[in-house]
C-alpha cells in the first residue's frame, strides 16, 4: 500500500476514535467509508425491536447517492422493507447483492449491549475482497468506540441511560433544529416542532419488594421495569435509570394530551404486568414540558414536585407539574384564607 493511502486510513482511524457521542460516531463511520470506498452511499441501519416486527432505523447516511433531506417518520419501516438486512442480521456474515449499476455490500454489526446494526454500501462497480475487509476493519473499530462509550453512559443493571449522561443528552435532545445544523438523535433530521417532555417515573413501595423478597427479586422487578420503557416509549425517546427505583423519561409529544397519554399507557402496562413472585406493581408518575433555556435540574426538580404530588394523592397516578401542581398551588392559599382567622 502506498505510503500515503496508508496515511489517509490512519487518519480516517483517528477521526473513528476520536469521536465522543454516539450520533457524531455514526456520521463519521458513514463519512469515512464512503470516501474510502468510493462509495455512491454508505449507510447505517439499526434493527429495533417492535411489538408488529423488527424495524429498520437509519441512523446515519453519506454518499453522493445519499438522500437530500433524511426525514423520517416517527415510526421506522419494517426490517424486510430493506432488501437484505433481515438476512445479514441472521447469518451475521456479509453478503454481496445486486445493485442498480453495481453491488451492494451488507455488514452485519454487534455491541455488547446487543445493539444490531448493518452497514450497506453501494457501490458502483463490483465489489472487492479488499472492500470488504475496509468495511469489516472500519466497522470493528466502531463497535470497539461505542462499546466503551455505553460503558460510560449505561446503567450497569437495566441497559438505560444512566444519571451520569443526563445533562449531555437533555440539551442534544432539546435544543433548537438550527441551533448548529446537527442532525437530531437517530442519525435523521426530524422536524422539532413537538415540545419535549421529562417525567420521573418512582416505582411505589419498592423498599418493601426488597424487604420481602429479596434484592435479586428487586433487580428483577427494575429489569422489567425497563423493558416496559422500552416497550411504551419511541425509539428516539431518551430513557434513564437514575439509580434505585427512579426512572426518567426525556420524550417528545405534539402537546400535552398526546404527553399525558404516553405516561398514562406506561403507568396502565406496569399496573397491569404479572411480576414474577411480586404481583402487582405500581407507578407514581410526574411530569413537566421542558422549557426555553431549561437547565437538566431544573426541569428535573419540577416533575419531582409532580411525583411527590402523585404519591400524596394515594401513587399509581400520573400528575403534570403545569396542570396539577400548580393547581394544588393556587388552591392552598384559599384554604388557608378560609380556615377561620379573621383579618378585621
Amino acid at each position: 500500500m502506498p505510503q500515503s493511502r496508508m496515511l489517509e486510513h490512519l487518519e480516517h482511524v483517528a477521526r473513528l476514535t476520536h469521536g465522543r457521542d454516539r450520533e457524531g460516531l455514526d456520521s463519521t463511520l458513514t463519512e469515512v467509508l464512503s470516501s474510502v470506498l468510493q462509495a455512491e452511499a454508505v449507510t447505517l441501519w439499526e434493527a429495533l425491536p417492535h411489538e408488529t416486527g423488527e424495524r429498520a432505523l437509519r441512523r446515519a447516511v453519506a454518499g453522493a447517492a445519499a438522500p437530500a433531506d433524511a426525514v423520517v417518520a416517527d415510526e421506522p419501516p419494517p426490517l424486510s422493507a430493506v432488501p437484505g438486512l433481515a438476512a445479514v442480521l441472521q447469518t451475521g456474515r456479509p453478503e454481496v447483492l445486486e445493485a442498480a449499476g453495481g453491488q451492494r455490500l451488507l455488514v452485519p454489526l454487534q455491541t455488547e449491549t446487543q445493539r444490531r446494526l448493518v452497514l450497506d454500501i453501494v457501490l458502483s462497480r463490483a465489489v472487492e475482497a479488499q472492500d470488504q475487509r475496509v468495511a469489516e476493519g472500519m466497522g470493528r473499530i466502531y463497535v470497539n468506540v461505542i462499546n466503551l462509550l455505553e460503558a460510560s453512559e449505561r446503567d450497569t443493571l437495566t441497559g438505560l441511560l444512566n444519571r451520569k449522561s443526563f445533562d449531555d443528552t437533555f440539551y442534544k435532545a432539546t435544543r433548537p433544529a438550527d441551533a448548529d445544523g446537527a442532525p437530531a438523535a437517530g442519525g435523521e433530521r426530524r422536524a422539532r416542532a413537538a415540545t419535549c417532555w421529562l417525567g420521573v417515573i418512582d416505582v411505589d413501595h419498592f423498599k418493601s419488594v426488597n424487604d420481602r423478597f429479596g434484592h435479586l427479586i428487586g433487580d428483577e422487578v427494575l429489569l422489567l421495569m425497563a423493558r416496559l420503557l422500552r416497550q411504551t416509549f419511541r425509539h428516539d425517546d431518551h430513557l434513564y435509570r437514575f439509580g434505585g427505583e427512579e426512572f426518567v423519561a426525556l420524550i417528545r409529544a405534539d402537546d400535552a394530551a398526546a404527553a399525558a397519554a404516553a405516561f398514562e399507557r406506561l403507568r396502565a402496562s406496569v399496573e397491569a404486568y404479572p411480576f414474577p413472585q411480586v404481583g402487582r406493581i405500581t407507578v407514581s408518575t410526574g411530569y413537566t414540558a421542558v422549557r426555553p433555556f431549561d437547565t437538566p435540574a431544573d426541569a428535573f426538580e419540577r416533575a419531582d414536585r409532580a411525583v411527590y404530588l402523585a404519591k400524596a394523592q394515594g401513587r399509581n397516578a400520573v400528575r403534570c407539574f403545569e396542570t396539577d401542581v400548580a393547581a394544588q398551588a393556587a388552591a392552598e392559599p384559599m384554604q388557608h384564607a378560609g380556615g377561620g382567622v379573621e383579618l378585621f
